[in-house]
């Protein structure tokens, strides 16, 4: 309930996490259904670069900063500069959009979007990012129970995006509980969790849940930034994503790379891998 993302947005992490969101969300685009989106950490929906917060850390120095207004490093990041380009006017470069924001830039007339924000000022700044809005429903709401609430919706399709502040020690295995509960509810649903990368046997740990659990088609993109060799910095995030859309690893091998060429690192890399195959069964 203390996290605040204003200090972080726009960093290295946020442009990973974004740019394959709105890929994921380009490609349910390409089909004419309506389809839902469901965030359960969904912040405020925009966040004030010159605000006293971001200037602080100057995270975004690191990120969006170093992308907009710039050639794209590969044609899979327009989706996502199209959006930050767009909440900013296409002038200079001081409006974040989060992930509501993100994915309210590449939805259409049929399709829908259910925010969960737990911060009740957050809930409240997000409820009046989106007043009149009658394609968005902002609620006040644990995440948790935002995924057995809202799951599965009327439209069939769609994407839940998965994004904790990993305030609490037990983040990774609530995460790795919730998705299988989920899966079970809506099992053709587009599921994209997002996980930091600060110690590597957390993450180890965290996959290792998600493949017992044995659910189809789950992809693993992870980009860093850092060598992995400390606990005391952020080196990099991943993405589980379940039921992703068709040739999406291709897109991520060679977007993530040139995401990390773009940004400024001293290490790290993309790496894009298979955690459970298409077919796939339960342990006896």
């Amino acid at each position: 309930m203390n996290y605040r993302h204003i200090f972080h947005a726009g960093n290295p992490a946020d442009v990973m996490k974004h740019a394959v969101q709105a890929l994921i969300l380009t490609h349910l685009r390409a089909k004419e259904a309506p389809f839902c989106v469901l965030d359960t950490h969904a912040g405020i929906g925009r966040y004030d670069l010159a605000s006293v917060e971001a200037q602080k850390t100057l995270e975004f120095e690191e990120g969006i900063a170093c992308l907009y207004g710039r050639p794209a490093p590969h044609p899979a990041v327009f989706p996502y500069l199209d959006a930050v380009a767009a909440l900013n006017g296409g002038g200079a470069l001081r409006w974040y959009p989060g992930s509501p924001r993100i994915a309210r830039a590449l939805m259409r007339p049929q399709d829908r979007m259910v925010l969960a924000e737990l911060h009740p000022a957050d809930a409240g700044t997000l409820k009046e990012e989106f007043a009149g809005d009658r394609q968005v429903a902002v609620h006040e709401t644990d995440a948790w129970l935002a995924l057995k609430a809202y799951l599965p919706p009327k439209e069939k399709r769609g994407l839940v995006l998965v994004d904790p502040p990993f305030e609490q020690p037990d983040e990774y295995g609530r995460m790795a509980e919730a998705l299988a509960k989920a899966h079970r509810r809506w099992s053709t649903g587009i599921y994209a969790l997002w996980y930091p990368i600060k110690e590597r046997p957390a993450v180890w740990r965290f996959h290792d849940a998600i493949e017992r659990a044995a659910i189809p088609k789950t992809l693993v993109a992870e980009l860093t930034w850092h060598p992995e060799d400390t606990h005391l910095r952020l080196n990099g995030c991943g993405l589980v994503i379940v039921n992703p859309p068709w040739r999406l690893d291709e897109t991520l091998r060679e977007m993530l790379p040139a995401l990390h060429g773009a940004l400024p690192h001293s290490g790290g890399g993309a790496k894009v891998d298979w955690l459970v195959p298409e077919s796939a069964e339960k342990p006896a």
